[in-house]
């Protein structure tokens, strides 16, 4: 089977998935085969919203025949259990960010996956925007000099105490659900030999959960990444490298719509340039590269890798916190 007959099934009728993943699918060239939720009546709402076989329970789509992946937008503390049941079940799958809640998880998911020889991949679709592949050509050609410090920040005001990412007990807070971004980002100039030197986090009594913080990482050569996140915060989404003779950054990172023109910005001591650049559909891209590697085997480990890293990080974030709140 090739990546573009990748027939794709979807555990949660979450707004993600309405919003960009199922779009998504159909942008890259990819069969939709079915939609799940907990409830028949949502199922059923999802399934005439998008023309797509509607199924009540997430263990029934799990059996078909016709799936040979499934997509998992649901909260972060139920990604462990049902990528491991839909991994169990022969399918490879695509996790929402962050792919789980401990290190611990993320070692038992890749491990499940590489036994079965299945793909587990978490969906940070922002790797896949030409914007950043820009950004590495620039900084390789020396535009800015020997890189110095990066810094990251991904953040956004949210009031709603009833939404998901208010309940612990969900895997809800920031550092899982925007600082995974910047921590993600830091890595593609970082590389993979990254340690966290120490973070912040301030806590929502009432709710029990981190809603901002900070967390400053650093490579074996002194490269630094200083990445911050939140709740509490007028909307900001971008990040930026500092090197030596300049400074170069985006300003829409993390998740610039598809026909959006993101804009690059240079700065030296004498000279200021803004570029704009092409529009580039990040969701329709992932879910390609994603369905290319369900028949590419040899692809599956770095993906596994990639997992356990991220979480090792953000689990170390969390641990050499000083917390207020």
């Amino acid at each position: 089977m090739s990546g573009g007959d990748l027939r794709i099934g979807v555990l949660g009728c979450a707004d993600i998935a309405a919003r960009r993943t199922i779009p998504a699918v159909r942008a890259a060239g990819l069969h939709l085969a079915a939609v799940a939720s907990r409830t028949g009546e949502k199922a059923r709402a999802f399934g005439e919203r998008f023309a797509v076989e509607a199924v009540t329970g997430y263990e029934r789509l799990l059996e078909r025949d016709d799936v040979d992946a499934v997509y998992i937008p649901l909260p972060i503390a139920l990604h462990e259990r049902w990528a491991t049941a839909a991994l169990e079940a022969g399918k490879h799958v695509l996790v929402e960010k962050a792919a789980t809640a401990t290190g611990a998880a993320a070692r038992r998911l890749t491990a499940l996956a590489a036994d079965r020889g299945l793909l587990l991949m978490e969906n940070f679709t922002f790797l896949r925007h030409a914007q950043h592949a820009e950004v590495r050509r620039l900084v390789a050609e020396g535009a800015i000099g020997r890189p110095r410090l990066f810094t990251g920040e991904f953040g956004f005001p949210l009031a709603d105490r009833s939404a998901i990412r208010h309940h612990p007990e969900l895997g809800g807070g920031s550092l899982l659900d925007a600082g995974c971004y910047p921590v993600r980002a830091a890595q593609l100039f970082l590389g993979d030999d990254i340690s966290v030197l120490g973070s912040t986090l301030g806590m929502d009594p009432e709710a029990g959960v981190d809603v901002a913080g900070t967390a400053l990482l650093a490579d074996a050569d002194g490269l630094a990444a200083q990445c911050s996140f939140g709740f509490a915060h007028a909307y900001r989404n971008t990040y930026a490298l500092w090197g030596e003779s300049g400074r170069i950054s985006l300003s829409w990172a993390f998740t610039p719509p598809a026909g959006t023109r993101p804009v690059l910005r240079i700065e030296r001591q004498d000279h200021v340039e803004e570029r704009t650049l092409a529009a580039d559909d990040q969701w329709a891209n992932a879910l390609r590269h994603f369905a290319g590697l369900t028949a590419r085997p040899a692809g599956h480990a770095r993906e596994h890798e990639r997992i356990v890293r991220q979480a090792a990080l953000l689990e170390a974030v969390a641990a050499r916190a000083h917390t207020t709140g």
